[in-house]
């Protein structure tokens, strides 16, 4: 519990003032009722002697926050308890001292002496005053315990929001490796069949390496800078197949600035060469396309291979590319994603929905799009 804040003077005044008129108003109801028609009420005096009955444990109230500060109901219990059953009789006592006053400045020392008096006003209102301070320690406990409950839950949050980011991370360094081998057994293949070929691939390898190093951290991309990155992959893709491979961009110009996870095509676009296109022997094309629908962002890559093959069924279930893919969705947008697969009479499209949200674009990410 942490009682550590305290109520602004013109909040306890403010809220002593209206109890102090609702009992003023109820005990000219009492009085009016009990007294004779034609007789006159003092309604000053009623009003007077009502505000002071509240105001005193108004003025009394810092002392018992600090109390409540250095004596907190959830450390030594017993001590707690015994000091603020001693500050609640105390209390009891400076109020019907404090009431005895009032009542002499309205109306003349009492007939039946002081302490005769302030001992009637105590045991009158030793009640109320024990009910009153209960409430005051009740109420700060009640906030002390809101206020833990809101910060363990933005702690929990913040926690929740950690680890999301830290798997984000985990799943984007097992990305990285898995793509970075597969590229380099392809330009091994070509290193001594067509060595011009393979050097060339290093050099665009190289720059796409630069544009991962770039963009690292980020969790999410302007599609424009994704699809420049599966650009470069592509490149790297058609040098190694040479003219058996066509790519084609149906890119809406209005999504170019949506945000993208990092990396979300690149494995897709893998799997559509080596499980559709690779195993064809004829000309293999490659298709990515976006749009807007609504409030959501509809990407597709659709190629002309040879479908879902045993090998191909195989990598949907248990391919690092896809399952990675399938899971940085689920840690990014939970149910407001959708990764599905659909056959046509050649090929296989995969399509990706996630919310449409716009991110800052940079002049140095302009996009080339055919």
């Amino acid at each position: 519990m942490q009682p550590t804040w305290t109520p602004p003077l013109r909040w306890i005044f403010g809220a002593a003032t209206a109890l102090g008129l609702f009992s003023t108003l109820q005990a000219y109801r009492l009085t009016s009722l009990n007294i004779k028609s034609g007789v006159d009420i003092e309604v000053g005096r009623l009003a007077v002697l009502n505000l002071a009955l509240w105001y005193i444990p108004a003025a009394l109230t810092p002392i018992i926050f600090r109390l409540m500060k250095h004596y907190r109901l959830d450390e030594r219990l017993g001590r707690t308890i015994a000091v603020h059953v001693l500050a609640a009789l105390a209390l009891s006592c400076v109020h019907a001292a404090g009431m005895a006053a009032v009542r002499a400045v309205l109306s003349g020392p009492p007939p039946v002496g002081w302490i005769t008096a302030i001992q009637r006003l105590y045991l009158l209102n030793l009640d109320w005053a024990l009910m009153t301070y209960t409430t005051i320690v009740g109420l700060m406990c009640a906030h002390g315990y809101y206020r833990e409950a809101q910060e363990r839950t933005i702690k929990s949050a913040q926690l929740e929001a950690r680890l999301m980011e830290a798997r984000l991370k985990t799943l984007e360094s097992e990305l990285q490796p898995h793509f970075l081998f597969n590229t380099l057994h392809a330009i091994s293949t070509l290193v001594h069949t067509n060595p011009d070929a393979a050097d060339r691939m290093i050099s665009r390898l190289s720059d796409l390496l630069r544009l991962t190093f770039d963009r690292s951290g980020a969790a999410r991309v302007p599609l424009q800078e994704e699809i420049e990155f599966l650009q470069k992959y592509l490149e790297i893709e058609q040098t190694r197949f040479q003219d058996r491979l066509t790519v084609r961009y149906d890119i809406d110009p209005d999504t170019l600035d949506a945000e993208v996870p990092r990396l979300i095509l690149q494995p897709i676009v893998e799997n559509a060469i080596k499980h559709g296109v690779s195993p064809r022997t004829g000309l293999g094309l490659v298709e990515v396309v976006s749009r807007r629908d609504g409030d959501s962002l509809w990407l597709e890559v659709r190629d002309n291979g040879v479908g879902l093959t045993g090998t191909a069924r195989t990598q949907l279930r248990s391919g690092v590319g896809l399952a990675n893919t399938r899971d940085r969705l689920e840690c990014l947008y939970g149910d407001a994603q959708q990764l599905e697969f659909s056959e046509a009479a050649t090929g296989l499209t995969v399509g990706i929905r996630i919310p449409f949200h716009r991110a800052p674009v940079t002049a140095e990410s302009a996009v080339r799009v055919a």
